[in-house]
């Protein structure tokens, strides 16, 4: 865990998909740099490592916080690492009618999904801006391409942050950074209940399954870049 090589930052990595895609990164030599709310999570997740001989940076933080992620961020810099790519991961949501939404809820779920994945964008932005290039890979959901129904507030949040990173890539091009939505179906984190999950784990996707798809994306050489990578069960949506 060499704080000069290049790094990858991954949010929400305390479980679900962020966990699969850090220990897969470290499985491919990446230096990895792991966030979320639940540090004791993140522990877990080294020692799980350590039986492979491998290992993350751990950097807790609370991306819907923007005193937060800066903080986190300036400590990342601070202690040597280069942020070559922002895997913005971190994300909530509550399964209900829009009339049965708290405020409070809704509040939630647009400052972790949306917000969160702007603050971590603003801070390495600069950044990857003067080292002449980077990745910024995005976690959005098959929710920004389908209209499902007890899901207004996460589908106000992914549809926002659809249309950030799109306008976001064009921006950024010149610059030589790259900008890509994964963009995943159904998969099997405990953002679903229980039941769920034991009722329909054949027809979800895996986190392992979105994890190599993410660094296989991240591994891309040359010119080329998947802007957008839609990703479903075989057997269609939930």
């Amino acid at each position: 865990m060499n704080g000069n090589k290049k790094s990858i930052w991954i949010t929400g990595a305390s479980s679900g998909i962020g966990k699969a895609a850090a220990k897969e990164f470290a499985r491919v030599g990446s230096n990895v740099i792991v966030s979320a709310r639940r540090t004791i999570e993140l522990e877990r997740l080294n020692n799980e490592l350590a039986e492979e001989k491998l290992g993350v940076n751990i950097f807790p933080c609370n991306v819907a916080s923007a005193a937060n992620v800066d903080q986190t961020h300036k400590k990342i810099i601070s202690d040597g690492f280069k942020i070559d790519c922002l895997v913005n991961n971190a994300g909530i949501t509550a399964f209900k009618k829009a009339e049965d939404n708290s405020i409070n809820e809704i509040d939630d779920i647009i400052h972790t999904n949306l917000m969160g994945a702007i603050y971590c964008i603003k801070a390495v932005l600069p950044v990857m801006i003067e080292n002449g290039g980077g990745t910024i890979i995005n976690i959005s959901s098959v929710v920004t391409k389908k209209v499902f129904t007890h899901s207004t507030a996460y589908a106000a949040s992914k549809l926002g942050l659809k249309g950030y990173t799109d306008s976001l890539r064009e921006e950024v091009r010149k610059y030589n950074i790259r900008v890509i939505d994964i963009v995943p179906g159904a998969t099997v984190t405990a953002m679903w209940s229980r039941e769920v999950r034991k009722e329909n784990a054949e027809r979800m996707l895996t986190p392992e399954e979105i994890a190599n798809v993410i660094v296989w994306a991240y591994l891309q050489k040359g010119n080329l870049v998947s802007e957008e990578i839609l990703l479903k069960p075989m057997q269609g949506d939930l």
